[in-house]
C-alpha cells in the first residue's frame, strides 16, 4: 500500500519533469571544439537548451557505457516502440549525474547493439525509479534520498536486496515484486541516444 506522503512524492516527481531536462542532462552545448564531445551534465543551459549533441555514461547488462545523444530533447510526436531510460540512486562513489549541474543519479537502459544481432532502440522514455513504501518499509529497497527541485526529496532505488540496479531486468524484477515504482515522465522526457562504447 501506498502511503500519502509517498503518493505526494510520486505527484511532485511527476510535475517536476522541467527537471527531467537537467536529469537528461537537458542542457545547450556550444559547437563541438577541438575536446570532442562533451557531458550532457556539464554544459551549462541556456537558450539553445537540448539541440546540441551530447553524452551521458549508462548502465546496461551491469557494465558502463557511453550513450550518445543527438539531442537532449524530442519535439513532435513520440516515435515508438520507446525503451525505458531509467533515472536511479547513485551506483557507485561517482555518480553519471552529479551538482552542481544536476542532482546525483544514475541512469540504466536495457540494451546494447550487439552488431545488429538483438533488441535495440534509440528512442528512450524517461523513468524515475523510486523505492516504494513497501520497498523502503521492508527494508529491501534502500533509498537514497534525492531533492530534485520540489519541496521534498525523492526516494531514488539505490539497492534492492543489497544488489546494485545496473540493468533493466534487476529494476523491472523489483518492480514486479512491488518494491519499486516506475515513475514515467512523460512526453517531456522523450530521448534519442545511441551506445557508443564503454
Amino acid at each position: 500500500m501506498i502511503t500519502r506522503s509517498f503518493r505526494s512524492a510520486i505527484r511532485l516527481s511527476i510535475a517536476t519533469m522541467a527537471v527531467v531536462g537537467l536529469t537528461l542532462g537537458g542542457a545547450t552545448a556550444p559547437p563541438v571544439a577541438a575536446a570532442g564531445l562533451r557531458n550532457c551534465v556539464d554544459i551549462p543551459t541556456g537558450a539553445q537548451s537540448g539541440r546540441a549533441g551530447c553524452y551521458e555514461l549508462v548502465w546496461a547488462g551491469g557494465s558502463q557505457y557511453r550513450m550518445t545523444f543527438s539531442n537532449t530533447s524530442f519535439k513532435g510526436a513520440a516515435p515508438q516502440p520507446l525503451d525505458a531510460f531509467y533515472v536511479v540512486g547513485p551506483q557507485t562513489d561517482a555518480p553519471q549525474g552529479a551538482p552542481p549541474n544536476t542532482f546525483a543519479h544514475d541512469h540504466v537502459v536495457r540494451d546494447v547493439p550487439a552488431q545488429n544481432h538483438g533488441s535495440y532502440s534509440v528512442q528512450l522514455q524517461g523513468y524515475f525509479v523510486l523505492c516504494s513504501g513497501a520497498g523502503i518499509v521492508s527494508g529491501v529497497c534502500v533509498p537514497s534520498w534525492t531533492s530534485v527541485g520540489g519541496p521534498d526529496p525523492l526516494p531514488f532505488a539505490a539497492t534492492i536486496n543489497g544488489h546494485s540496479l545496473t540493468s533493466a531486468e534487476a529494476i523491472e524484477s523489483a518492480a514486479a515484486d512491488g518494491l519499486v515504482a516506475l515513475i514515467n515522465l512523460g512526453p517531456g522526457a522523450v530521448v534519442v541516444g545511441s551506445i557508443s562504447g564503454n
